[in-house]
């Protein structure tokens, strides 16, 4: 009987059998699942099987987290079910019949937003810091500005608005190339595009002054204004959308000898003219239709029902995915009216949601297994990314979210009646009072605490009556369901520390080099849990990948970004070489081993070409996991590394 037989044998049966599969392929460490029903899927009984790490649903998919065995796990569930996998983009868009209209035009624009969200933040935080330096009056008794008081930080206060322009006003340039990059055409066609939508020489419609006379192209038999788009989010979508089917258009049509000439020309000068003739003012007055309503609503008598109703709602909707539309309002409320109400309630769910999850930490602190997830999740969720706290904790238990909900329900609800306001999108946690504007910084700081209190205080109520003795206690709420019950229950001991049994080469050090960074703190919510293992994460800046110590090559993905590794002394670790990477299908992977290989610390695993990885919007983010079950400590936290360094982690068995 192979290793795997009974639990893929129990997995095909608590999906719901062979006719609920819609589609399944695997990735280095999950099985995915695109499932007919997903309500005949048993997710208690999922994640009680000794070979299951974890579950979760995104984008239609349900994932079952396996580990760096899944290849193996995978092909015997496929022999057991008599059914064949698929390719992933198969899966992908088999995925998207499980999603509404609305979730598939959410997750896109979830995609095009993505790879702007780093950009938006910091030009957050620029903007919080010069709101700081030139608005709040600190010294002379309150009278003046750091700004007006210091030619350093007059000089600075200037200086930083380079970086604000670029990323704010210039904005429609980073949507139009997203979407080309995301839809398959030509990103450098994109940026151009979104260049002559903010081009010097058109009037900045914001600075216009009502009856002023506005220049024109004129065509004889048209007039077109000279009016710009800047920091416009709808006008840059619409018009990055006609860039795109034109070029898919003539591309189709056009025979590959001219297609160079032809494509470029046919597809950019129709797409700009559209963008300044019709859907560029069309996508205005979308636009701000959509901001006078959001902040019409905030502002109102009732505004402080539509807050409840949507801090309440708000980690709901991150759980769907559908939150990224609020990325588009809020940029197109910063463009309208130099500032959002919508982002701080955004901060405060966060915040909320974290309170929770530090409650189930205190309530769980002699359970070693959740105090895994729960940390790293907690902090997770205090510096804005909440998906391992919601799928890991709070989601799992039910009661901490509701919690949450309620605490950001009352947050949202201080935080817009009292007219808080951010100047721009910002870290989506504690460090989001960074992004308020000086004067609300008081009344936000008031609604971040109320979201810390309470439902810090509802979880630790309600989870005493709720959680069972072994929950607290460190057994797994669905172990009794296995005869591991009373193993899972004895006294841990207490672990000692690693000796490698081959000092020369059983010794961890770097396979890469770059920047670490805590494991909790990436985007992957499989990884940042803790599901898979202990580990730390590096974003590389060399693309050479060595072996960390002698041993064995046990999983070598074919699309060459993942690795398995065990070294001569029992270590066990994974490799996995950016984020999505599977998705480039090993291009820019020039890989030199294969599994059951033995290697030597320092051998060369594989060759990354990382101008081709980023140049697709693959993040370099590469988490290092210990997938043995080893209690790791990241010694070198924040800290340049190289291949070959010694002391990064400390290892406990």
């Amino acid at each position: 009987m192979a290793k795997f037989t009974d639990d893929a044998t129990h997995l095909l049966e608590y999906v719901g059998g062979k006719e609920n599969i819609r589609a399944v392929t695997h990735c280095v460490t999950r099985m995915r699942f695109v499932l007919v029903d997903e309500k005949k899927a048993d997710i208690k009984k999922i994640e009680a099987l000794p070979s299951t790490k974890g579950t979760f649903t995104q984008a239609g998919q349900f994932q079952v987290i396996i580990g760096n065995e899944v290849s193996d796990y995978y092909n015997e569930f496929t022999k057991i079910a008599g059914i064949d996998g698929v390719s992933k983009d198969a899966v992908k868009n088999a995925a998207k019949s499980n999603q509404t209209l609305i979730q598939r035009m959410m997750s896109n624009l979830a995609e095009i937003f993505t790879p702007l969200i780093p950009a938006l933040i910091c030009g957050g935080l620029i903007l919080g810091f010069r709101s700081v330096i030139g608005d709040i009056k600190l010294l002379d008794d309150g009278t003046k500005t750091l700004v007006e008081s210091y030619q350093f930080f007059a000089g600075l206060y200037s200086f930083l608005w380079l970086i604000g322009e670029a990323i704010f006003h210039f904005l429609p340039v980073g949507i139009v190339w997203s979407i080309t990059r995301k839809m398959g055409t030509t990103p450098i066609l994109g940026i151009i595009l979104g260049l002559t939508l903010v081009s010097p020489q058109l009037l900045n419609a914001y600075a216009v002054v009502p009856g002023a006379k506005i220049p024109v192209w004129d065509f004889g038999f048209i007039q077109i204004e000279m009016i710009g788009y800047q920091a416009q989010v709808i006008p840059a979508i619409l018009a990055a959308f006609i860039l795109v089917y034109l070029e898919k258009f003539w591309r189709r049509v056009t025979p590959d000898f001219i297609s160079m000439i032809v494509v470029p020309l046919f597809s950019l000068i129709p797409a700009v003219i559209l963008a300044h003739a019709i859907v560029g003012p069309i996508g205005w007055a979308i636009g701000s239709f959509i901001a006078n309503v959001v902040y019409s609503g905030l502002t109102s008598s009732f505004g402080w029902l539509f807050a409840g109703l949507f801090g309440f709602f708000y980690a709901p909707l991150v759980i769907t995915g559908l939150h990224h539309m609020t990325n588009a309002i809020d940029l197109q409320l910063m463009s309208q009216f130099d500032g959002t109400i919508l982002w701080p309630m955004v901060a405060l769910s966060n915040i909320a949601q974290g309170s929770a999850v530090l409650a189930m930490t205190l309530l769980q602190r002699r359970n070693e297994r959740a105090k895994q997830v729960n940390v790293p999740a907690c902090i997770s969720c205090y510096l804005g990314v909440t998906e391992p706290a919601l799928f890991g904790v709070n989601l799992k238990y039910g009661f901490p979210l509701i919690c949450g909900l309620v605490g950001s329900c009352i947050a949202a609800m201080i935080s817009v009646s009292s007219g808080v306001m951010a100047s721009s999108i910002g870290v989506g946690g504690i460090p989001g009072i960074l992004s308020i504007k000086p004067q609300f910084m008081f009344m936000f700081f008031i609604a971040m605490i109320e979201a810390i209190c309470v439902p810090f205080i509802l979880t630790t109520i309600v989870g005493k009556k709720k959680l069972s003795a072994e929950d607290i206690s460190g057994v797994d709420v669905h172990a009794a369901d296995f005869t591991e019950t009373k193993e899972a229950a004895a006294p841990a001991e207490k672990p000692a520390e690693s000796t490698p049994a081959d000092p020369a080469g059983g010794i961890f050090k770097s396979p890469v080099t770059g920047k670490t960074r805590k494991l909790s703190e990436i985007e992957d919510k499989a990884f940042a849990s803790g599901a898979m293992g202990e580990g730390f994460a590096v974003e590389l800046t060399d693309g050479k990948v060595v072996a960390p110590f002698d041993g064995e090559v046990m999983v070598c993905f074919p699309t060459g970004h993942a690795y398995g590794l065990k070294s001569t002394d029992g270590t066990e670790i994974l490799i996995h070489i950016g984020m999505d990477t599977v998705q480039l299908d090993g291009k820019g992977f020039d890989v030199k081993v294969e599994a059951g290989q033995q290697i030597k610390r320092g051998d060369l695993l594989v060759n990354v070409d990382l101008d081709y990885v980023k140049s697709q919007g693959k993040p370099l983010t590469t988490p290092i996991v210990f997938t043995d079950g080893s209690h790791i400590e990241l010694l070198k936290e924040n800290t340049d590394i190289s291949t070959g360094d010694e002391d990064i982690v400390k290892i406990t068995k």
